[in-house]
């Protein structure tokens, strides 16, 4: 099966999460990405741990779970852009490339003739995709961004948390997540658009924006009403119930979507008479009288197992489900008929790393494994011999002088 995208190849500046899951995303799918990273160091996140990968000793690598979250279906070629040797090198991959990622502060690359209007001139058919804090303009756009604070500075952490709690960050780096899947939605489309006009263009994605869009509903509230959206924790401001609650054993999750819903919600919970209360009977109700209502759920919840409840709720057609740890996610056997959990062998182990799944499932032209989260400069060589057509002793020369690892 051919990848979708294995006619196309990316050079990959970026580091760090926004960009490379955007690339392993579009490597997934075939594309070859060129992962240039600074001789020696690499990306920041090869050493943002423990816990790392172990090697065949089982002693600990220098490459990070986080790294290997991101970073397969990648060529790691160790190259310093801030040599004009470098720089040649990235231009001479340029020509036999179809688009470029980064994700340096605003302006960062000119000094490198690295910028979207020196590649664009130079290069007019790549399409140079641009991931910062802020974006390519504005007040803040020569600013340097990280995930905290797209979510503090975009209201996701105002809007997440219990009501009398501080605001709270998602687990995740959400903000960085996002802006990854924006990223590769606009390669793509300038992709369709390139066999038009046969040229590139500048995809500028901010993690302020992807966040702030990624407030919904929540942000289209303010902009409809000008009143400002709360925390509710885990319920939801304008479902009830829509939440999660202790049973006697374990955390779960309800989510009434309808009042029919709710009727046979409440009548298995032992309290038929709530649908026809009218401070419950409807859901415009049960939002104004949360307060009333959902303590008295909770204790009914508590009354009763996990899995005593779970299997009432799918008897009558009311969703719900377990609050699941990682390990009982992976347990599940929803999660392993989809290939959520992969093996692919590395440089430094000697037993297959597993990974996390792609969630793409294309009848087509499904997604692929080709390479394990590279060693940085694991391919130096075999770029510059395969691309650039360099032969040893230029590639020596290179190496003595630093410019490649």
């Amino acid at each position: 099966m051919t990848g979708p995208l294995s006619d196309i190849r990316i050079v990959d500046l970026s580091r760090v999460l926004a960009g490379p899951f955007c690339t392993q995303i579009l490597g997934d799918l075939g594309a070859d990405i060129i992962k240039i990273e600074k001789p020696g160091a690499g990306d920041d996140t090869r050493k943002w741990g423990p816990p790392y990968l172990k090697d065949k000793d089982g002693k600990d690598t220098s490459e990070s779970a986080y790294y290997l979250s991101a970073n397969r279906n990648k060529r790691s070629a160790a190259i310093d852009i801030a040599t004009p040797e470098g720089q040649e090198l990235i231009h001479r991959l340029l020509e036999k490339s179809d688009i470029l990622i980064e994700n340096f502060k605003t302006g960062g690359l000119k000094k490198y003739s690295l910028d979207f209007s020196y590649v664009h001139k130079k290069h007019p058919h790549i399409i140079y995709a641009s991931i910062t804090g802020f974006g390519q303009t504005g007040p803040l756009s020569a600013e340097p961004g990280y995930d905290l604070m797209a979510q503090a500075m975009a209201g996701m952490m105002a809007v997440t948390g219990e009501p009398a709690g501080e605001p709270m960050k998602i687990g995740v780096a959400l903000s960085d997540i996002m802006t990854g899947l924006y990223a590769a939605i606009g390669i793509l489309s300038a992709l369709h658009k390139r066999r038009e006009t046969g040229r590139g263009q500048q995809i500028d994605v901010a993690l302020v924006d992807c966040t702030l869009a990624s407030l919904t509903n929540l942000a289209q509230y303010y902009l409809t009403s000008g009143k400002v959206a709360a925390r509710f924790g885990n319920s939801h401001s304008t479902i009830v119930p829509y939440q999660a609650f202790e049973a006697a054993d374990g955390w779960m999750v309800v989510a009434v979507g309808n009042d029919s819903q709710f009727a046979r919600f409440a009548k298995l919970l032992g309290h038929e008479e709530w649908a026809k209360d009218p401070r419950f009977a409807t859901n415009p109700a049960r939002v104004i009288h949360r307060d009333v209502l959902l303590p008295l759920i909770a204790v009914a919840i508590k009354n009763r197992t996990r899995n005593e409840w779970l299997g009432g709720l799918e008897a009558i057609d009311v969703p719900g489900g377990p609050v699941n740890r990682i390990d009982e996610v992976f347990a599940m056997e929803q999660i392993q008929a989809r290939n959520m959990r992969i093996e692919m062998g590395h440089a430094l182990a000697s037993d297959p790393v597993p990974l996390i799944g792609s969630p793409l499932k294309l009848s087509e032209t499904g997604v692929s494994y080709r390479q394990a989260p590279p060693v940085c400069g694991q391919n130096t060589d075999q770029v510059l011999r395969q691309l650039l057509e360099l032969d040893t002793n230029r590639i020596n020369e290179l190496r003595a002088r630093g410019v490649v690892a």
